[in-house]
């Protein structure tokens, strides 16, 4: 017995769609029926010998025009009109010959889908003209044929099969032999593009998409799609890969008559690429599977929410289109609104260009808070694309209709919290189905339990994870390059010097500022390092990644980082060959430069995109990571340490297709991050299981802990804003330990809300909530540390480590896919045994010191009378302020002028001094707590000549309206001026 592609894969193919019967000679509307019953997948074998057609004839007109009488009752009353429909659908297939074919096939697929009406009704109203019947699949003709031949001019072609719907070759199938090993579903495939498509294109005008199979594998693609974005039908996932018995279930699962017209209606697309080209694209099954569900569960009524869990990379953004297109078009849902919601700005343009690239009809943007507030009010029936921070105002509810489906794209971003709440209570009655692109840990439970319906068993309504994005091509494997850089730490040089350096600084700050100035971000700056770095990246991009056509992405630990590693690339390549591409937010002017507004963003990263271009490499820490996708991306250059979901996101920038050569995307690891990857990809279906029951049981706890809460405060009225409020509060906390207490509870309290967050039950709670969080931040006990006493030394220290910092080596000779976080461990572990020490905070009356030297004596006259209006309750507490803050500065620029005593510790203040002098026992918490705010500022800034310095002042500044922030008197001018006046005198 011979093996070959017709008894074969043909045979299999053939006898699955029409159930083997064997081949009749007529067939006419409805299924194919032998002995009253469906065969097979329900379609009816006709040899090509006995289609009624021509060679050159590409419909089978007969069975169109049965068609046209039978589904539209204004054809039928008069039957020659469907003659004047078959001229214009000839008119369609002859045009391709000038138009193109994928022109062509857009203006047919429109008439398939009954996109195009004639003047066929009463005094020449247009109609609505049916070729196929997609509401009721029974009411169409099916036929497949075999060795179908199309003859366009001097070419001639002959197709496996042909399926045949109404008359209309909707499906072309290429089979291959099984038994040659150079033989594989591509040469079928390579046949129908190169081909076919080219040299008879008339076939394919009415193509809703093409088969190739070998009999291991079936892949489908629709009109002029490159071979490389063809992909599989899965069907059993139980059946072995590479047989017929899992090519049985792809053909069962996708050529039944229902799918392929649902493939027709509702998930292919006609866009427009970056190159202004028009393409069609037909859905993966993935995206079809999940689309449905969607639908399905919309239409069901019950439960009301679900989770999309896709691999990045595998076409969430399509996903949503079809899924939005469908529950648009459904009769059944009475014209709902679908609302798209992202989280991100990068992630809006990304999906927003999807849609109207697809020429998605009925699409509007909510630009701002105020129009997505207006479209969901006025009830706007379309699909609006907006952000979740655009709920962010929205008070109560904005539209409680019950057919609103809102799709929200990277569900898994924990920053959604309250937004969300604001969300559901803006949306009640609506749909919430979560789409993630990486995998749910135990961790994040706030995913699932927001998402996740108890119905799911797993926790998911459809699940498309790394392993099935890989091995169906939609993604690419990653590969883990560990190129990890020796740093030898000279700590006893280090110490030596940091004692010299320190000398004058308690030892509270001097044990602060080690354990900052050890932290990875000195580390990784260390210039010899990241010369070293930025060597290594240059060569391994020229030897590795350029001979192959690709580009890089540099990932650095900040924003300093990426202006570091931009002039060190500049040494070693181009300048023209990296870009920065930073959010330059603030006043930093080094960064005025890369503040790009979204087109000039845009053409940057277009260049990029072509491989013509000079430019080759980005340099980024935290934009692009997430929502950029530039297939042209290969090698990230990783230098900054990424987890869970932010880590999978990074990578997988590298992991789309790209032409032929791109085979893998490559991950170059200089920090030994890549244990986390596992952890990453990890999925507790258990654990989920059980995080529905914990967070029910936590809900009910919320009352209870905002009421332990608020009994801290009897009698204080919340609604009281200010700094008035914030002394009330503060007044029902007078000591350290009720302030532990009141921590406590709260800690209870906050754990809570993260966990339950955005669940809608936490509405009622969230103004106190807010209010108590205020307070909570207003008495949270000083640190000791902040950005003035960095500034103050912490660039000598930072220089002082770099000194003692040397790279001996870039290691290049470890395994790739060895994942090694030992330098991590190593760089971020803290010494447990070093405790703060308390400050020695009892200090000499300063103007005792003072005593008898007449200079002093009008000052310690104010100071009497200020102690008395103070007692008598004759001045208000933030005029005591005020008064005390000038006495202080007056005080201290006579000290100026006293050359000082030898044993007077400067760094010990003067208006905390004044303060216990004339406090009583009535004075406010709260004064209390700015006096010792502003005398760390003085105490951290002590440094000379910071305040000839313009970024010395600015940070000062905005040190100490951060302090009166706290305390909600920023918008005391006065305060402020006198308190900056103190700061900027004092030394």
């Amino acid at each position: 017995m011979t093996f070959n592609e017709s008894t074969t894969v043909e045979n299999l193919f053939r006898d699955l769609l029409a159930g083997g019967l064997g081949a009749d000679t007529a067939v006419g509307p409805g299924y194919a029926r032998k002995n009253g019953k469906i065969t097979g997948l329900g379609w009816h074998h006709l040899t090509a010998a006995n289609v009624p057609r021509l060679p050159h004839e590409v419909l089978v007109e007969t069975w169109v025009r049965d068609a046209l009488i039978h589904l539209n009752p204004e054809i039928a009353a008069v039957p020659d009109r469907a003659d004047e429909v078959i001229y214009k659908l000839r008119a369609i297939v002859l045009s391709v010959r000038s138009d193109g074919l994928i022109k062509a096939n857009e203006e047919m697929t429109a008439w398939l889908r009954g996109d195009r009406s004639m003047p066929f009704g009463p005094n020449n109203e247009h109609v609505t003209v049916r070729l196929l019947d997609l509401e009721n699949p029974e009411n169409n003709q099916y036929v497949v044929t075999t060795q179908f031949t199309i003859r366009a001019g001097p070419a001639e072609r002959r197709a496996d099969l042909v399926l045949l719907v109404n008359g209309f070759p909707l499906v072309l199938i290429e089979a291959k032999t099984p038994v040659r090993k150079a033989v594989s579903w591509l040469d079928g495939a390579l046949q129908i593009h190169d081909d076919y498509e080219r040299h008879v294109p008339e076939l394919f005008v009415a193509n809703v998409f093409s088969v190739a199979s070998e009999g291991k594998e079936l892949m489908y693609g629709s009109i002029r799609c490159p071979l490389k974005l063809w992909g599989p039908w899965r069907g059993d996932e139980e059946a072995a890969p590479g047989t017929l018995a899992e090519l049985k279930a792809s053909i069962t699962g996708l050529l039944q008559p229902a799918v392929i017209l649902d493939l027709l209606a509702h998930f292919t697309l006609f866009a427009t690429d970056d190159k202004s080209r028009r393409i069609k694209v037909v859905a993966r099954y993935q995206q079809v599977e999940a689309a449905n569900l969607i639908v399905q569960r919309v239409l069901a009524g019950q439960p009301r929410k679900g989770l999309i869990w896709h691999f990045q990379g595998s076409g969430k953004s399509l996903l949503m289109v079809f899924a939005a297109q469908k529950l648009r078009q459904h009769p059944i849902l009475g014209n709902p609104t679908v609302v798209i919601v992202v989280d991100r700005i990068d992630l809006d343009a990304q999906i927003s260009g999807t849609f109207h690239a697809s020429d998605v009809p009925n699409l509007v943007k909510g630009e701002t808070r105020a129009d997505l507030m207006r479209l969901l009010q006025q009830d706007t029936r379309k699909i609006i694309i907006t952000t979740i921070f655009r709920f962010g105002e929205a008070d109560g509810v904005l539209n409680d209709r019950d057919n609103i489906i809102v799709l929200v794209d990277e569900a898994h971003r924990t920053q959604e919290g309250g937004l969300g709440m604001k969300m559901r209570a803006a949306l009640p009655n609506a749909f919430l189905f979560g789409l993630t692109g990486t995998p749910i840990n135990r961790i994040d439970r706030n995913t699932y339990y927001a998402f996740g319906a108890e119905e799911d068993a797993r926790g998911y309504m459809s699940r498309y994870g790394f392993e099935e994005s890989i091995r169906d091509g939609a993604t690419l494997k990653l590969h883990f390059e560990p190129r990890l850089v020796d740093l030898h730490i000279d700590k006893a040089a280090i110490d030596e010097a940091f004692a010299a350096l320190t000398g004058e600084l308690s030892d509270l700050d001097r044990d602060q500022l080690a354990k900052t100035a050890s932290r990875m971000a000195v580390l990784v700056k260390a210039p010899k390092r990241v010369q070293s770095i930025c060597a290594d990246i240059a060569k391994h991009y020229q030897e590795s990644v350029a001979p192959n056509g690709f580009k890089g992405m540099v990932v650095t630990f900040d924003q300093e980082c990426c202006l570091l590693y931009k002039a060190a690339l500049d040494q070693v390549l181009p300048p023209e060959a990296s870009e920065i591409v930073i959010s330059a937010t603030g006043k930093d002017e080094r960064y005025k430069p890369y503040d790009r507004s979204r087109d000039e963003e845009e053409k940057l990263l277009n260049r990029f995109r072509d491989p013509n271009d000079p430019l080759k490499l980005l340099i980024v820490t935290a934009k692009l990571l997430t929502g950029f996708d530039a297939p042209i991306l290969q090698a990230m250059y990783l230098d900054k340490p990424l987890k869970a979901h932010t880590l999978l996101q990074a990578i997988c920038r590298t992991n789309r297709t790209y032409g032929d050569g791109k085979t893998h995307g490559l991950i170059v690891d200089y920090l030994g991050v890549f244990d986390d990857v596992a952890k990453s990809l990890e999925f507790d279906e258990e654990g989920m299981s059980a995080v529905a029951g914990t967070l029910a049981a936590e809900k009910a706890q919320v009352a209870v802990a905002m009421q332990k809460c608020l009994a801290f405060f009897p009698g204080v009225d919340r609604s009281v804003g200010g700094y008035e409020g914030l002394i009330a509060a503060q007044d029902c906390l007078p000591n350290n330990n009720v302030r532990d207490l009141f921590a406590a509870e709260y800690s209870v309290l906050g754990k809570l809300w993260e966990a339950i967050s955005p669940d809608p039950v936490l509405l009622p709670f969230e103004t106190d909530y807010r209010w108590l969080t205020q307070v909570y931040v207003s008495v949270q006990p000083t640190s000791g540390t902040g950005k003035l006493i960095w500034h103050a030394l912490g660039a000598k220290t930072i220089e002082l480590i770099h000194q003692n910092v040397h790279v001996e080596a870039v290691r290049d000779d470890l395994d790739t896919l060895v994942l090694d976080a030992d330098l991590l461990e190593a760089v971020m572990a803290g010494d447990p045994k070093k405790k703060a020490k308390e400050i020695d905070l009892k200090l000499t009356a300063r103007l005792r010191k003072h005593m008898g030297n007449p200079r002093y004596k009008a000052l310690s006259e104010r100071l009497e009378a200020l102690r008395e209006r103070h007692a008598q309750g004759l001045i208000q507490s933030i005029d005591f302020l005020k008064e005390l803050l000038s006495l202080a500065q007056d005080l201290v620029a006579a000290e100026n002028d006293t050359p000082p005593e030898e044993d007077e510790d400067r760094g010990k203040a003067a208006l905390t001094e004044l303060f216990q002098q004339v406090r009583t026992e009535s004075t406010p918490v709260i004064v209390e707590r700015v006096v010792s705010d502003i005398d760390e500022i003085v105490r951290l800034v002590r440094f000379p000549g910071w305040q000839s310095t313009s970024a010395g002042e600015r940070e000062v500044k905005k040190s100490l309206r951060k302090c009166l922030l706290k305390y909600q008197l920023h918008q005391e001018q006065e305060l402020f001026d006198k308190a900056y006046g103190y700061v900027k005198q004092y030394y």
